[in-house]
Order: structure tokens, then C-alpha cells, then sequence
């Protein structure tokens, strides 16, 4: 069993939209005005996005994107950073990681694993 669907619920749909689709490639899947789009990726992965006017997601909450490597956290770090995206530097953590608000109210962390499993299996 894999995860395959996600809601968020944002107050901008259409600059959460144009974001996951510019940095992390998904694709429209249909659209209900400024209020609902259905995005998806080349794994099956279904994410949603729900138009709210007050977006209030735990302090720790985020959604993540992980890498095949180093290399390609850095190119996305560049990319966010050059586009004007307040970013801190990659730093190692458990993978090599870094975390950005995304425009609709959301957090996005973008990571490279390394020992992904060890570190939750020690520290939960």
C-alpha cells in the first residue's frame, strides 16, 4: 500500500498550482476556477489543492520531495533562490535538506536521503 493522494487546502490555488508544477512537475489534472486543481505525477501520486481563506497547518507540517541525489537538491535550491524564494542553505540533517514556504500557506522540504529509516526507527 503507498500513499497516493493528498489534500491541501491553500489560499492561493493558482500560485500553489504554477509551484508544484514549475519546481516539481506536476501536471494539471483538471481545475475548478481559482478555487480546486487536481494535480499528478508520473508515480500516480494525486495532489490536490482546495482554496481556504484561513490556512493555519501546524508549525511542523510540510510536505516533502525527495531527491535521487545531492546534486539535484542543490539545482532546485538554485532555482527557488534565483527565482527570489526566501531559502536557507541546503544543510545535513537526515538527508541533505532544506525547507521553503510555498505561495498558498504551505511548507515544501526538499531532501536527498541517506539513512532515512535508521533515523526514524532511532528516534521515534
Amino acid at each position: 500500500m503507498i500513499l497516493n493522494h493528498l489534500n491541501l487546502t491553500v489560499t492561493d490555488v493558482t500560485a500553489a498550482k504554477e509551484f508544484l508544477q514549475t519546481y516539481f512537475g506536476f501536471k494539471i489534472g483538471g481545475e475548478r476556477g481559482q478555487s480546486f486543481a487536481a494535480l499528478f505525477d508520473d508515480q500516480g501520486m494525486v495532489l490536490t489543492l482546495m482554496r481556504g481563506t484561513e490556512v493555519n497547518y501546524p508549525k511542523t507540517f510540510h510536505i516533502g520531495f525527495i531527491q535521487e541525489s545531492e546534486a539535484k537538491v542543490n539545482e532546485i535550491h538554485q532555482r527557488l533562490s534565483d527565482d527570489g524564494f526566501d531559502v536557507t542553505a541546503p544543510q545535513r540533517a537526515h538527508g541533505w535538506t532544506f525547507y521553503v514556504k510555498a505561495p498558498g500557506g504551505f511548507t515544501v522540504e526538499v531532501l536527498a536521503l541517506m539513512i532515512m529509516v535508521t533515523w526514524y526507527v532511532n528516534d521515534c
